[in-house]
């Protein structure tokens, strides 16, 4: 089973982060965009792992408190191009918190710095003078109250994301 952990997104940040995909297909920016349901920021990538209930318990383990979120700039590695959130202490030291959560129960999980970011488009492809069309920078903001963990499967027409679990906020 595929897992990663994840903050899932209140409908007005949806709506700018579709707006977003809008204006990149208007500057003719080709590529495999992120379907609706499946934008969301990731916190710890597991990958295949099948003990779910160890990662909820890992988690539930982990003091969380609701706390603001904002989108702020566009950015790509590469060929994936992404909408950034604002500088967020609460949110990097919940990752930090759940990060270690995972590792003192030895649930493997993507070591990677954690660079918050959503994915908008995968394989973009973009032939303007600067390597992103000049879009507006996403605007939105929402308060986080839960984190899910959520399984990702493959589908006929991509990844399916299904959440799992979720940890409310208290």
């Amino acid at each position: 089973m595929r897992l990663f952990i994840a903050i899932q997104f209140s409908p007005e940040i949806l709506d700018a982060l579709l707006h977003i995909q809008s204006e990149m297909k208007s500057f003719d920016v080709r590529g495999r965009y992120a379907p609706p349901e499946n934008l969301h920021l990731t916190l710890a990538f597991i990958g295949e792992y099948g003990n779910p209930d160890a990662v909820m318990d890992a988690l539930a383990s982990v003091p969380f408190e609701p706390f603001p979120l904002r989108l702020d700039r566009l950015g790509n590695f590469g060929d994936l191009y992404w909408a950034g959130i604002a500088d967020n202490p609460p949110l990097a030291a919940f990752v930090k918190r759940l990060r270690r959560a995972l590792a003192d129960r030895n649930i493997p999980f993507d070591r990677k710095r954690f660079s918050p970011h959503i994915t908008l488009i995968r394989k973009a492809e973009y032939y303007g003078e600067t390597p992103l069309p000049p879009v507006h920078a996403p605007e939105g903001e929402m308060e986080v109250r839960g984190v899910s963990l959520m399984r990702s499967d493959r589908g006929k027409h991509g990844m399916i994301y299904t959440e799992i679990g979720l940890i409310p906020g208290g």
